[in-house]
């Protein structure tokens, strides 16, 4: 077993950006010039691998990697011996059927089609789970042409906006195939796990930093169950008596996203010098 830590990181693409961005805010040194494809994290014990995404779930998988950050669908199509450990929040895109006129079919009408798609493991396990004999063409990329030039009746592909395969006149029908996002993954049924928890731990401290504000405020005394009940934080906040007879400052971690709407209920019931500052870092 290597001393240092052996993680892939995309290379290029969607996911490549985020997952470096990601990897600096738990701490992590990352490369500065994008056609490095080794550096060496030596005062964290990290050693980061920049690879195709398409081929970081069969390095983990083959234990070369330790862990590597992919697309759930990538991991999926790999067929490698490989699971996902951590959700990391970016890169989401839908994995759906389309074709011309789609807005009228179902799956069933895929029988004896077909269907063009840059992830034909993925997509031929899902086919054979719902009993559909379809032929799958796998394509490298662009697979909304296929049906334009006759190489395939419909097609399965990512999906952010649709607009791709719009202008391609196909339209989406069915349930979506995958729900994907960006994860962590590690080598199945490995009984290595505990040099990874150092990274998950950062990962998932960053995850709630980025979901999460501090909100401090003071309150009579009289309210704070109130209040309370309106933060009520993760382990309950921290009360603290102020100078002011009947008031006491209170500290809660809350959901960003109702950040606002939270200082607008408690300034309602009484709160004042309500103030929210970002987390850059926490350990739950």
């Amino acid at each position: 077993m290597p001393d240092q830590l052996r993680i892939a990181v995309p290379n290029k693409g969607q996911l490549a950006e985020p997952a470096s961005a990601m990897l600096r805010e738990a701490g992590y040194r990352q490369r500065k010039d994008s056609r490095d494809l080794v550096l060496i994290d030596p005062e964290n014990g990290t050693e980061f691998f920049f690879l195709r995404p398409r081929d970081i779930a069969v390095y983990v998988g083959e234990g070369i990697l330790q862990a590597g950050i992919t697309g759930r669908d990538m991991l999926l199509d790999s067929g490698a011996p490989v699971e996902e450990v951590l959700p990391l929040g970016f890169g989401g895109s839908t994995f759906r059927f389309a074709a011309p006129g789609g807005g009228a079919m179902t799956l069933a009408d895929l029988d004896g089609k077909r269907v063009a798609t840059s992830l034909a493991g993925l997509l031929r396990g899902y086919l054979a789970e719902h009993g559909v004999d379809a032929r799958v063409m796998q394509l490298d990329g662009a697979v909304e042409s296929s049906v334009q030039l006759g190489v395939a009746d419909a097609v399965a592909d990512v999906v952010s906006t649709g607009t791709t395969l719009r202008q391609a006149g196909l339209e989406t029908f069915g349930e979506p195939i995958l729900e994907s996002e960006a994860v962590v993954i590690r080598q199945r049924d490995t009984a290595e796990t505990a040099e990874l928890e150092p990274l998950l731990r950062r990962l998932r401290g960053v995850l709630v930093a980025r979901d999460y504000v501090m909100m401090d405020y003071d309150m009579r005394a009289e309210r704070l169950d109130d209040a309370v009940a309106l933060t009520p934080g993760m382990e309950g906040p921290t009360v603290s008596p102020l100078h002011r007879e009947g008031w006491v400052a209170v500290r809660a971690m809350v959901p960003r996203s109702a950040a606002q709407r939270i200082m607008d209920d408690l300034w309602a019931i009484g709160a004042r010098a309500i103030l929210v500052t970002d987390i850059y870092a926490c350990r739950l």
